[in-house]
């Protein structure tokens, strides 16, 4: 059932709108709860359809025309986990013409909630003015806050023009091909039919992120000998082979590494440097826990004693805009490419995993500017522009739909994102959807068209 409309006094229509959002408060609170007890986990990808209804289905009674997008044939994609994304419309009155359309764009994917949590992690707790529960932070709030915005510029009774959609989509822990980089390739964030997209990542409600540094992901395999572990020498161990390239990954490379900086805003500051995180280490035998009782008898499956003839690293590169991804995959190379030729038995495979360059939005771009004026209004203090450290669904935005008007803005604290006991400020929820409405009133050219 739609909300009734906030009557329009006469003054200022931003009062209005920010009085129309404040009404919903307590819808603010139970729409995020509602999305955290929903357990997205991925991987595998759980309960996406749920999660894709549940927000269709509330938007499709507010008369938004809804769509649902299951991503057939994308990495992850199957009957048993369904890549379901939900996208829904809502023009303004008389129709669309004459005004831009701004579109909030949200994960429902969340990362698994681990150990650590003194609240249930999908509970949706609401303690100390506080939303428990994992995504909380990351980023179902700020999915929440958008939905807020969008139907709170709807019922407002405010004249304003254009079109505002709202998205739901999978997969972005994973690199978001089945969500919005498969929305991407079907022009669902492309021009003519969207000109802004706001992403409310939890990235600070006084901050608006302009880009990320850019990612290669790769996968280095070294090859060995078996032999019998009683003599090792008469083998190869693919294994040391990996241990003597992670060593000049951290004595040699990361050194280098940490002098170079960029002259964007990344934040935390920390990351203002090229960075490489092994992410995994998988060699020898098939990883399996063994294990014995209080004399040293076993209780379970024995290794067998061999000399590893595999081994596997995977590396996670994050690279500032200064650098370029072919001098990154060059730098491994010629470290990999020195080992071959100075190590006896040494010699490696090298696999990409996954690329993207760092993206960077104008800092005149609408999209900027009408949200820092917004954040200025609800929270009387002038925004900061920052850059991500790691990459989020705006990479596909701009690679694959080509547009550059888009930024992430939202409620929570980066740092609380895949930490036990996530949680969002109800206050950061409620200013994230004001900011968010007023953002859109002007985008979608209302505010030119006002009084």
């Amino acid at each position: 059932m739609a909300h009734p409309s906030v009557p329009v006094p006469p003054g200022d229509p931003v009062d209005t709108l920010l009085a129309n959002v404040a009404a919903r408060r307590d819808e603010l609170v139970a729409l995020t709860q509602a999305l955290v007890r929903i357990p997205t986990v991925n991987p595998p990808g759980d309960a996406y359809e749920a999660c894709a209804r549940l927000l269709g289905e509330r938007l499709a009674a507010r008369g938004f025309a809804v769509e649902y997008v299951r991503a057939h044939g994308a990495p992850g994609d199957s009957d048993a986990h369904p890549r379901v994304n939900v996208v829904a419309r809502l023009e303004a009155p008389g129709g669309s013409a004459g005004g831009d359309c701004v579109h909030f764009n949200g994960h429902i994917d969340v990362v698994e909630a681990g150990a650590g949590w003194t609240q249930d992690p999908f509970g949706g707790a609401l303690v100390g003015g506080r939303v428990y529960g994992r995504g909380s932070c990351d980023m179902k709030g700020g999915l929440a806050a958008a939905v807020i915005a969008a139907e709170a510029l709807a019922a407002s009774g405010l004249r304003w023009r254009g079109a505002v959609e709202i998205s739901g989509t999978v997969d972005e822990e994973s690199g978001g091909y089945a969500g919005v980089g498969y929305l991407a390739e079907r022009g669902y964030f492309s021009r003519p039919r969207v000109q802004h997209v706001i992403i409310p990542e939890p990235l600070g409600v006084d901050r608006i992120c302009v880009g990320h540094r850019g990612v290669w992901w790769g996968e280095v395999a070294t090859r060995g000998r078996i032999a019998h572990g009683s003599m090792p020498f008469l083998g190869d161990s693919a294994i040391a082979h990996m241990a003597a390239f992670l060593h000049r990954i951290e004595s040699e490379l990361q050194p280098r590494l940490a002098q170079r900086r960029t002259a964007e805003p990344v934040e935390p500051p920390g990351a203002r440097v090229s960075t490489l995180n092994v992410n995994s280490v998988h060699g020898g035998q098939p990883d399996q826990a063994f294990s014995s009782d209080a004399q040293g008898r076993p209780t379970g499956e024995l290794p067998a004693p061999v000399v590893a003839d595999r081994c596997r690293a995977v590396i996670d590169r994050r690279f500032i805009a200064e650098e370029t991804l072919a001098e990154v995959k060059a730098e491994i190379v010629a470290m990999l490419d020195e080992l071959r030729q100075t190590r006896a038995g040494f010699d490696y495979e090298l696999r990409d995993i996954m690329s993207f360059l760092p993206t960077a939005t104008p800092r005149d771009a609408p999209v900027v500017l009408a949200t820092a004026r917004a954040i200025a209004r609800v929270l009387g203090r002038e925004p900061r522009l920052i850059a991500s450290p790691g990459t989020y669904d705006q990479k596909h935005i701009v690679r694959t739909g080509r547009l550059d008007q888009c930024i992430a803005y939202g409620p929570g604290i980066l740092e609380l994102a895949h930490q036990p006991d996530e949680h969002v400020e109800v206050d950061d929820l409620l200013h994230a959807a004001q900011v968010m409405a007023v953002a859109a009133w002007e985008l979608t050219g209302s505010a030119a068209g006002a009084g």
